[in-house]
C-alpha cells in the first residue's frame, strides 16, 4: 500500500457509544412485542450488526413481517430521542483532525441506516473530516456490511489496495477482507480481540490509530501480524 490509504470509518462503537439509544430503543421495541427485556451482556452484542439481524436473534424468528415490525417500534423512539443518547469517544476528534491535516480521504461505512447516520456525523461536527457517510438503506438494501463496503468503492472509484476499513466488530473485519481492503481493529467499541481476529493491526486507543494507520501504510497489509498494535 503506497502512499496515504482512503479510511473507511464504522460508527457505533468506533467512533461513537451509541449504546444507552440502542439498547432503550430495543428495548421498547421488545416491550411494544410484549417480548422480554434481554441481559445487558445480549444487548451489547446487538451494538455493531444489522439491526434486523439482531432482532431476527432477538426475539427466535425468521419471520419477515415480525422482524419488520419489531423495527418499526424501534425507530419510534430510536429516531426521535434514541440517536442522540451518543456520545464521542476520548480521544476521536484529535485522531480525525490529525489524518484529516494530512489530507485523509475519509469516509463512514455502517450498518445504521444513512438517514441517522448522517445525522449523527453532523450532530458531531464530524462532517467536516469525511467526505462522505455510507450506510445501510432503511428497507434493509445494504444491511450486508460486505456489500456496503463494495458499493462504496464502486461509486468513489476507490482501489480497494488503497483503503482501510476501521471498526470494532467481527463484519468490519469480514467486510475488509470480502472486498481485499485492509482492515484495523479497535478495541474500545464492542468487539474482543478474539473477534477481530484477521485484521492487521488491532489498536486499543484512538491514541494508537494514527500511528498503526502509518505503519500499515509504509508495510502493507501484511506487515505485521494480525492482532498486534504497531503503537
Amino acid at each position: 500500500m503506497n502512499g496515504a490509504p482512503t479510511l473507511l470509518f464504522d460508527l457505533d462503537g468506533t467512533l461513537t457509544d451509541n449504546y444507552a439509544g440502542i439498547s432503550a430503543s430495543i428495548g421498547h421495541a421488545l416491550s411494544r412485542l410484549g417480548a422480554p427485556m434481554p441481559d445487558e451482556q445480549t444487548l451489547r452484542g446487538c451494538v455493531g450488526p444489522p439491526l434486523r439481524e439482531s432482532f431476527a436473534r432477538l426475539l427466535a424468528t425468521a419471520d419477515p413481517a415480525h422482524i419488520e415490525l419489531a423495527v418499526a417500534h424501534y425507530r419510534e423512539r430510536y429516531s426521535s430521542v434514541g440517536w442522540r443518547e451518543n456520545s464521542v469517544y476520548d480521544g476521536i476528534g484529535r485522531a480525525l483532525a490529525t489524518l484529516g491535516a494530512r489530507g485523509a480521504r475519509m469516509f463512514v461505512c455502517t450498518a445504521k441506516p444513512s438517514p441517522f447516520a448522517r445525522r449523527i456525523v453532523a450532530h458531531f461536527g464530524f462532517d467536516r473530516h469525511f467526505e462522505g457517510v455510507y450506510g445501510a438503506e432503511l428497507d434493509g438494501r445494504h444491511d450486508d456490511k460486505s456489500l456496503l463496503l463494495a458499493h462504496l468503492l464502486s461509486e468513489e472509484r476507490i482501489a480497494a489496495g488503497h483503503a482501510v476499513m476501521i471498526g470494532d466488530r467481527a463484519g468490519d473485519v469480514k467486510a475488509a477482507r470480502a472486498n481485499g481492503v485492509a482492515a484495523v481493529g479497535v478495541l474500545w467499541g464492542y468487539g474482543s480481540r478474539s473477534e477481530l481476529t484477521g485484521a492487521d493491526r488491532i489498536v486499543e486507543s484512538p491514541a494508537e490509530l494514527v500511528a498503526a494507520l502509518d505503519g500499515l501504510a509504509a508495510s502493507g497489509p501484511a506487515g505485521r501480524p494480525a492482532g498486534h498494535s504497531s503503537a
